[in-house]
C-alpha cells in the first residue's frame, strides 16, 4: 500500500480528460475536410497551413499576458491564430479562417474522452481519506460543462475554475485557496497535471510535490528549471 499525501490537486485539462494532447494529429485531420476553399490540393500544401497556424498559435500563446487573458476564450483565441496564420500565407480571408477555427474547437470538444484509469484512481483515493481538489484553468461555463459531462463534481472536495475565482495557474494565491479548502499544508499536498510550469514547477516553490503526468512520454522540458518529485504514464500509478 502506497503513502498518500493528505491532499492532491488534480488538473483537469489532458490530466483527467484528453482535452489539447497532439493538436498536430487533429489539425491535419480537420484541415483535410478543408482542402478546396484553402486552395491546399495535395498533402505537402495542406502541412504547411497547419505549420502556419500552429506556428502562431504557439507564438501566441507564449506572451503570459495575452495567454492570461485569452485563456477564459479559447476559441476566441484559436480565431486569432488560424487568422494570423492563413495571413502569413497570403490568405486574408477572415471568414475562412474563423470556420477553420471553430470546426477544430467544435472537433476537440468532440472527441474529449476520459483517460481510461481516471474514475477509478480519483475514487480510490477519496476512498482512502485523501482531501480532493480539481484546480482548472480556463472560462467557469466551459470548465463546468466538462466537470459536468464527465460526472467529477461529486468526487472532489474542493472545485477551482480560473474564471470562477478570478485567478489561475500559475499565481501562487491559486495554490494556496485550494490548500486552505482542502484544510492542508503545503508539504502534505501533492499537484498532479500535464503543464510543467504549472503543475511542477509553480506548485514546488510553495513546498507542495510537483507530480507530472506524461502519458506521450515526452520527456521533461529542455526549459525545465526544477524536477519533478515524480514523472507518471498512467494515473493509476498514484495507488502504486
Amino acid at each position: 500500500m502506497p503513502t498518500l499525501p493528505r491532499a492532491i490537486l488534480f488538473d483537469l485539462d489532458d490530466t483527467l480528460i484528453r482535452a489539447y494532447a497532439q493538436p498536430e494529429e487533429a489539425w491535419t485531420r480537420l484541415l483535410a475536410t478543408f482542402a478546396a476553399p484553402l486552395d491546399a490540393p495535395d498533402p505537402a500544401a495542406l502541412e504547411r497551413v497547419r505549420a502556419a497556424i500552429m506556428d502562431h498559435a504557439r507564438a501566441f500563446w507564449s506572451d503570459r499576458a495575452e495567454a492570461a487573458r485569452w485563456r477564459l476564450d479559447i476559441p476566441g483565441a484559436r480565431r486569432l491564430s488560424v487568422r494570423r496564420g492563413l495571413a502569413s500565407l497570403g490568405q486574408d480571408d477572415e471568414a475562412l479562417a474563423d470556420r477553420i477555427a471553430d470546426a477544430f474547437t467544435e472537433l476537440r470538444r468532440a472527441e474529449y474522452r476520459l483517460y481510461p484509469d481516471a474514475l477509478a484512481t480519483v475514487d480510490a483515493l477519496r476512498e482512502r481519506g485523501v482531501r480532493l481538489a480539481l484546480v482548472t484553468n480556463g472560462a467557469g461555463e466551459t470548465q463546468r460543462a466538462k466537470i459536468e459531462r464527465f460526472d467529477l463534481a461529486h468526487r472532489f472536495h474542493h472545485i477551482q475554475i480560473e474564471g470562477e475565482f478570478g485567478q489561475g495557474k500559475p499565481e501562487p494565491a491559486v495554490y494556496r485557496h485550494a490548500l486552505e479548502r482542502l484544510g492542508c499544508t503545503a508539504g502534505d499536498a501533492w499537484m498532479v497535471g500535464d503543464n510543467y510550469e504549472w503543475e511542477v514547477e509553480a506548485p514546488q516553490k510553495l513546498g507542495v510535490c510537483g507530480i507530472w503526468y506524461d502519458p506521450f512520454e515526452s520527456g521533461i522540458p529542455a526549459h525545465a528549471t526544477d524536477r519533478p518529485a515524480r514523472v507518471i504514464r498512467r494515473l493509476g500509478e498514484l495507488l502504486e
